[in-house]
C-alpha cells in the first residue's frame, strides 16, 4: 500500500527525514522499477530563498501550494528533471527534493534508461539521474503519489532495515545554502557525491 496522504501533511523537514528508507515505485507491471530513498532535501517555502515557492504562487509553483502527497517535477539546466514531493497542508508551500535512490527492482530497465552509468551505484545517485533511471518526467508533475503508477511505500516486504540519519547543508544551490536541510542514510553507498 502506498503511504497515505496524512504522511505528507506535516512540516517538510519531518517528511524529508521520514522518507529515508521508504520505497519509490514507478511504472506498469511489465516495466516496474523500485528504489529505496536514501537522500532528500527539504525546501521550506516563503522564508527559504532556495525554494521555488519563495516568490509565492505562480503557474509553475501551483502544485507546491496544493494538496500534500503530490509530485512536483521540474526541469533544471534545460536538460535534467527533478522529483520533489509536496508536504505541508494545502495552501502552505513546502516540498522535498528526492536526491538519491538505491535501486531494488527493475534494475535492467534502469540500466537501459541510463546506459552511461558505470555501475549500480551510479544509476540513481543524483536528482537528474534518478528521474532518468525511474522513467519519471515532467508529465508526472502533479501526480498523486498516494495512488497510481508513481507511489511511495513503507517497504516492499513489510520490513525496514535500521539506519542512522546524517544531516548537512543542501547541495548545488546559491541562496539559503547554509541551512542544514539535506538528509541522507549515513554510510549508504548510493548517496550522491
Amino acid at each position: 500500500m502506498p503511504l497515505p496522504r496524512h504522511f505528507y501533511n506535516r512540516p517538510a523537514v519531518e517528511v524529508a527525514r521520514d522518507l529515508l528508507g521508504k520505497i519509490l515505485v514507478h511504472g506498469p507491471a511489465r516495466a516496474k522499477t523500485a528504489a529505496r530513498i536514501v537522500e532528500t532535501e527539504a525546501y521550506l517555502g516563503a522564508g527559504d530563498q532556495a525554494a521555488h515557492s519563495a516568490r509565492g504562487l505562480t503557474p509553475r509553483t501551483r502544485v507546491i501550494f496544493g494538496p500534500p502527497g503530490h509530485a512536483y517535477v521540474y526541469l533544471i539546466y534545460g536538460m535534467y528533471e527533478c522529483l520533489n514531493i509536496v508536504a505541508e497542508a494545502e495552501g502552505a508551500a513546502g516540498c522535498l527534493l528526492i536526491r538519491a535512490l538505491e535501486p531494488l527492482t527493475g534494475i535492467g530497465h534502469m540500466r537501459r534508461r541510463r546506459p552511461t552509468a558505470r555501475g549500480i551505484e551510479d544509476l540513481a545517485n543524483g536528482p537528474g539521474k534518478l528521474t532518468l533511471a525511474m522513467g519519471i518526467t515532467r508529465r508526472h508533475n502533479g501526480a498523486d503519489l498516494t495512488r497510481g503508477a508513481l507511489t511511495v511505500h513503507a517497504a516492499l516486504d513489510g520490513t525496514a532495515e535500521p539506519f542512522e540519519i546524517a544531516v548537512s547543508p543542501r547541495i548545488g544551490i546559491t541562496q539559503s545554502r547554509e541551512l542544514p536541510l539535506r538528509f541522507y542514510i549515513a554510510g549508504n553507498r548510493f548517496v550522491s557525491r
